[in-house]
C-alpha cells in the first residue's frame, strides 16, 4: 500500500514546492512509482517537472469538483516512474465552489482512494495557506512533512501550523502524523541558521529530519529549465539534500533503492550523507 505525504506549510517562501518537486523526483529515480499531486493554484510544481498543461488536459482541478475521475487525469513525466496530477490558475475558483459542496473537506481523499495500490508514495503540494485545498491534502494524507526555512519567524509560523494539523487529526483524519520536519534555506554562514535549527531540534527531537537543505542556486535553476534539481544537477548540495531525505524515508517505510534505470543513476552514485555544509 503506497504512502500519501502532504507537504504543507501557511508560510509561502519555505521551499514547499521545491520539496514536493524534488522530494518526488528522488522517490522515483530510486525505482518507486510516485505520484506528485498539485494542489496549489500557482501550479508551481506542474512546470517543475516540465509539463506545460494542454486545454484538454483534466487537473486537480475537476478531480476536485468531481468533474474528471483522479486516473483520467494523471499524466507521466520525463521522469522514470514520476506521474503528476497537474495544478491551473482554475484551482483559485476551487476554495470558493467547493465550499457549498457535500464533504468539501474530503474531496481529495475520496478521489484518491483508488491510488494507494499503483504508487509506493504519493506527495501532495499545497498552497502557502491553510484553506479548503490544504485542508483537502490534509485530510487525504497519512502524514505531512513540513518544510520550515531557517529563520526566526518560522518558528511562529510552526505552532499555528501544527494546531492546524491537530484539529484535522481530531476531526477529519484520525490517521493524519507528522511524518517530518525539513530545515531549508539553511545558510552555514549565519549564526541564525544554527540556533534556529537548534531550537527546532530541541522542540522536536524526533520529527526533524537529519537531512537539511542549503540554500543553493541549482535548486534556484532547475524550475527555469521545467526539471527537478535532482536531475538538473544531481551533484549539487541541494539535490544532495534531496536525495538524502528520501533515502531517510526509503529506510523508515524498509523500502529498496532501485536500479537499472540510467535515470537513477545520480541517486545510485550519490554516497555523500546530506547536512548543511
Amino acid at each position: 500500500m503506497g504512502r500519501i505525504i502532504c507537504i504543507a506549510n501557511q508560510k509561502g517562501g519555505v521551499g514547499k514546492t521545491t520539496t514536493a518537486v524534488n522530494l518526488s523526483a528522488a522517490l522515483a529515480l530510486a525505482g518507486q512509482p510516485t505520484l506528485l499531486i498539485d494542489l496549489d493554484p500557482q501550479a508551481s510544481a506542474t512546470s517543475g517537472v516540465g509539463m506545460r498543461v494542454g486545454e484538454d488536459q483534466a487537473t486537480s482541478y475537476e478531480v476536485l469538483l468531481g468533474e474528471q475521475t483522479v486516473a483520467a487525469a494523471i499524466v507521466p513525466t520525463k521522469v522514470d516512474h514520476l506521474f503528476v496530477l497537474p495544478a491551473t490558475r482554475d484551482l483559485i475558483g476551487a476554495e470558493i465552489e467547493l465550499v457549498p459542496m457535500i464533504a468539501r473537506e474530503h474531496r481529495l481523499a475520496e478521489a484518491t482512494r483508488s491510488l494507494r495500490s499503483s504508487y509506493s508514495f504519493v506527495v501532495i503540494d499545497c498552497p502557502p495557506s491553510l484553506g479548503l485545498l490544504t485542508i483537502n491534502g490534509l485530510a487525504a494524507a497519512d502524514s505531512v512533512l513540513v518544510p520550515m526555512q531557517c529563520e526566526y519567524y518560522a518558528l511562529e509560523g510552526l505552532s499555528a501550523l501544527m494546531e492546524t494539523v491537530e484539529l484535522i487529526h481530531k476531526r477529519l483524519n484520525p490517521g493524519l502524523a507528522i511524518e517530518g520536519l525539513l530545515l531549508t534555506m539553511f545558510d552555514t554562514r549565519n549564526s541564525l541558521s544554527h540556533q534556529v535549527a537548534e531550537e527546532v531540534r530541541q522542540h522536536f527531537p524526533d520529527r526533524v529530519f537529519e537531512s537539511i537543505v542549503p540554500r543553493n542556486v541549482r535548486l534556484s535553476e532547475a524550475p527555469s529549465h521545467g526539471v527537478p534539481a535532482v536531475i538538473y544537477d544531481p551533484s549539487s548540495k541541494g539535490a544532495e539534500a534531496y536525495i538524502g531525505l528520501a533515502r531517510e524515508l526509503l529506510r523508515k517505510y524498509d523500502l529498496p533503492v532501485g536500479e537499472g534505470s540510467s535515470t537513477t543513476e545520480p541517486f545510485v552514485e550519490s554516497t555523500s550523507e546530506v547536512g548543511g555544509e
